[in-house]
This record gives structure tokens, C-alpha cells and sequence, in this order.
């Protein structure tokens, strides 16, 4: 029997996460982390924060499968590591992953520390992914994408490290969305049912817009052409990203698609057409390279992924006048700066690292 403590956000992910290991026989404290709340717009947004009502059903999913509960306040470390860190990307014109930085500086940072201090001898998610431990002493630890493919959220632990995934559960790796909610149905779990929720990280559900502009001052300038012509008015550069189709506000016609940004001179380049060939790049530069377990020799080969729930894509990992870079077999469409490249041997997450321009 092992002392764990689950991390609870009032869905049913990690409702069944609890239940499954409560099933096995182990001692477990539900969690919810407030890191968020109606408080830290300070009235300057419309918005209304659901923590109250997350936190109710997690005292009643807590009750329904037998667990004491507690709370932890983590809202000075989330704005620090994640919101102060979205708006500055956003403010440098890239377009940043706050789920990812909120899982490595929040999740498996100031909760695992924590708990761990109070006695714990793990922490458990709902996250749908697999931990692998090593089969000897000089291999290490593994991260691996779930059974379920369409559910992996690998993508969003890139940057968990070797010590956060020896203290780490994730008991929903084996199974399906589908199963899950089954599993909490036959449980008679109060939140069988409940929707998934949607929004930026543990902020919610907030137009993206509207949430840039509690920080970010509007500064309008030039759409034009990659070939010099203007053809409209952006409201300011962080307010849109690389690939972008609507919201443009040019007219009818064959649509135009983002394709870089000028910040020096406040400009928003677009390219005509869904396959226009300014939209794709044969590469890509990272900022650095996470390895999750060993460093590799370079060049080595990969299965790599720009964004979320994109199809894996073969390319290869080597460096460019010092700098991590990865080329692509096949030329990618909207590469982004500021967005996570994951790299795959097979299941297994390698490597990760921050993307910080395309290659032409």
C-alpha cells in the first residue's frame, strides 16, 4: 500500500485516476490545486472562475469513493510561472503553451513538493499517458504516449524530468475516454457525465482575446502580402498566431493565412491559399533541447509533432551553427514560435524544447 495524493480537478478523469488506485488498496488524499479564481482578474474582466463549483464536486467525488480531501493554494506560483510567462511570449509576438509550463512548474513541481512534504509517496493524475520504470540501473525512467491515441497528452508533459516521473502515476494510460466514463458510471460518480472543461489551463473559459487584453495594449498596424501590398489593419501582433485563417477581416474571396510576423516594423504577413508554399518550412530551430531520460549522439532520427494532436511527422534532430534543429522529411505547415516540439522513439517521448523559428 503506497501513500498518494491525487490530484483532483472535479472531472471525471481524475475522479477514475482516484478510484482506480483506491480499487488497488492504496492510502489516498484527493487534492484540489486553486490557482485560479474570480480574485485574480481584480475586475478588470466579465468573466466568472468555476472553482467553487470544481471544488464542490471534488469533496463529492471524495465522498463517493471514500477519501479525505484538501486544498491547496497555489495562486502566486501560477501567476508567476505560467500567466506572467504566457504574456511575455505573447508580448514577444510568439504564441506560448501555458498547459505545458503549468504541468512541469505546478503539477509536478510546487504540488509534488508538497505533498511530499506531508508524507506522500507519490502523486497521481488523470492525465492519459504512461510512466515506464527502468528495467535497470542504468536505464531510466520513461515517459510514453496512452493507449488511447486520440486522448495522449504526452504533448503537455514534454518537460516533466526524471525526478518528477519517479514520483508520478498515471493510472488512465491503458485506458479509453469511453472506458473511463463507463468505469465512473457503474461507480455512480457524481461527475460520470460532466463535460470536459475548456479554456486557457485552470483559467477557464475565457475568450483568448478578451484575456491578452488585460495586459496587452492594443497597437494596430499593416496586413500585407508576402509580396509588400497592404490589404488591412491587425489590431496588434500578439493577438494573432502562424497558420491563423479567421478573424483576418480582408473579405471574400480564397482565404489568407498567417505566415510570419514583423515586429520591428508592426506588420502581419499573409500568404494566399491553404497550400501556398510561404506557409511551409523544411525545419525548425529550438530555443534548447529537453531530454526526458539520456542524451543522445546527433543527428538521430525521430517522430516529431509541433503541436498537439498533429500527426506524427519523420525528421531528424541535429544541430545547425550550434543550435538544436530539427528537419523535417516532409515540409510542415504553421510551424510557431513559442509552441512545443515533441520528439518520439516509437511510444516514448525523447526530447521536447521550445520552438523558436522555422527554417526556410
Amino acid at each position: 500500500m503506497k501513500k498518494i495524493y491525487v490530484a483532483m480537478s472535479g472531472g471525471v478523469d481524475s475522479a477514475v485516476a482516484a478510484l482506480l488506485l483506491k480499487r488497488m488498496g492504496h492510502e489516498l488524499t484527493g487534492v484540489y490545486m486553486k490557482n485560479w479564481s474570480d480574485e485574480s482578474f481584480q475586475g478588470k474582466l466579465d468573466f466568472h472562475c468555476p472553482w467553487k463549483e470544481d471544488l464542490a464536486m471534488v469533496k463529492r467525488v471524495c465522498a463517493a469513493i471514500g477519501i479525505p480531501w484538501k486544498v491547496y493554494n497555489f495562486e502566486q506560483e501560477y501567476r508567476k510561472s505560467v500567466i506572467d510567462y504566457f504574456f511575455r511570449l505573447e508580448r514577444r509576438g510568439e504564441t506560448p503553451n501555458p498547459d505545458v509550463m503549468c504541468n512541469r512548474e505546478i503539477k509536478f513541481g510546487s504540488f509534488l513538493r508538497r505533498a511530499r512534504k506531508e508524507g506522500a509517496e507519490y502523486i497521481a493524475t488523470g492525465h492519459y499517458a504512461k510512466i515506464i520504470r527502468p528495467r535497470s540501473k542504468e536505464d531510466f525512467w520513461k515517459l510514453e504516449r496512452a493507449s488511447d491515441k486520440d486522448k495522449d497528452q504526452s504533448y503537455f508533459l514534454c518537460l516533466l524530468k526524471q525526478a518528477q516521473l519517479r514520483r508520478t502515476l498515471f493510472p488512465l494510460g491503458d485506458y479509453s475516454k469511453s472506458h473511463v466514463r463507463a468505469i465512473a458510471r457503474e461507480a455512480g460518480l457524481p461527475n460520470a457525465d460532466r463535460p470536459e472543461s475548456m479554456g486557457i489551463c485552470f483559467v477557464g473559459e475565457v475568450k483568448l482575446t478578451d484575456f491578452l487584453k488585460l495586459e496587452i495594449r492594443q497597437t494596430p498596424g499593416a496586413i500585407v502580402t508576402t509580396s509588400g501590398a497592404k490589404i488591412g489593419t491587425h489590431e496588434g501582433l500578439p493577438f494573432y498566431t502562424i497558420g491563423q485563417r479567421h478573424g483576418l477581416h480582408l473579405g471574400g474571396g480564397i482565404p489568407y493565412y498567417i505566415v510570419r510576423k514583423d515586429l520591428r516594423r508592426n506588420r502581419l504577413i499573409v500568404a494566399q491559399g491553404q497550400k501556398s508554399r510561404e506557409l511551409f518550412s523544411k525545419g525548425l530551430l529550438l530555443r534548447s533541447c529537453h531530454w526526458v531520460g539520456r542524451r543522445m549522439a546527433l543527428p538521430v532520427g525521430f517522430q516529431v509533432r509541433i503541436r498537439h494532436r498533429q500527426e506524427l511527422q519523420p525528421g531528424k534532430l541535429q544541430k545547425i551553427r550550434g543550435q538544436y534543429a530539427v528537419v523535417f522529411k516532409n515540409k510542415q505547415k504553421g510551424i510557431t514560435p513559442g509552441q512545443f516540439c515533441t520528439l518520439y522513439g516509437g511510444n516514448t517521448l525523447v526530447a521536447a524544447g521550445v520552438i523558436r523559428s522555422p527554417l526556410s
